[in-house]
Formats: structure tokens, C-alpha cells, sequence
């Protein structure tokens, strides 16, 4: 079966590549399913998992934010922070969960809820890649 390089980037180096037969992530506009052979694209990522499928098995990545850019032959996600499954620690991301919840509820004039939302999600997005 055909396959794609797939490269995931942040800041701090590379988290991973490999070949994959499949990729599915979600773009500010919507799902995307990523094939071999898909015409060039550059999109917008959201707080989700990536799915990489390969040998009808599923490797999962959190995703913070960042780009997509789809080749046919290659796909690289250029993200803000990004971790294999196998590498999160769900201790500190139930804690960060907690902290963000917490300063949600405090209803607190000087609380930054942006940036506390974006916490939570980040957190809860860890929490479901990890826990799948």
C-alpha cells in the first residue's frame, strides 16, 4: 500500500516521522483526511489529535495549534507544541486540567479567560490522546 512521510515539528525539534497510509487531523474549517497522492494544501490546525493511520493501526498525536502543509508524496504539521501519545504524562495534564478549570470558575476581573480556555483545551486534548 502507497504511503506518506509524515513530520511533525515544534520549536523544539522534531516529535515524529514515519510513513503512514492515512492522516486525519482537524483544520480551523473542518476535518481533513489526508491520502497518498492528495494535491498541495496548507491549512490552519486546531487543538486536537492528529490520527495517523498505518497497518490498520492508529498512532495518535496532540496537537496545539500550528499548519498543515500537505504534500502528495509528503505531509509536515508545523505545530506550537505537539506529543505522541506514549509521551504524555496525564499527571500533569489532569493538574494543568485542574488549574485551568479552577480559574474558569473563580470569576476572577483579572483572569485572563482567553488564555485560561486555551489551557483547558490543551489540557483536556492531552488528557483524550493519552487515555486513547
Amino acid at each position: 500500500m502507497k504511503t506518506l512521510t509524515v513530520s511533525v515539528v515544534t520549536p523544539d525539534g522534531q516529535v515524529l516521522e514515519d510513513d503512514y497510509e492515512m492522516l486525519s487531523c482537524k483544520a480551523e474549517n473542518g476535518e481533513l483526511g489526508i491520502l497518498p497522492g492528495h494535491i498541495p494544501l496548507v491549512a490552519p490546525l486546531t487543538i486536537n489529535a492528529v490520527r495517523l493511520k498505518r497497518n490498520n493501526e492508529e498512532d495518535l498525536v496532540a496537537v496545539n495549534g500550528g499548519f498543515l502543509e500537505v504534500r502528495p508524496d509528503k505531509v509536515t504539521i508545523l505545530a506550537e507544541s505537539a506529543e505522541k501519545a506514549s509521551d504524555i504524562d496525564v499527571d500533569r495534564a489532569e493538574r494543568a486540567k485542574e488549574r485551568a478549570a479552577q480559574l474558569l470558575e473563580s470569576n476572577n476581573p483579572d483572569t485572563d479567560v482567553m488564555r485560561a480556555k486555551l489551557a483547558l483545551n490543551r489540557a483536556m486534548n492531552r488528557i483524550n490522546v493519552a487515555k486513547n
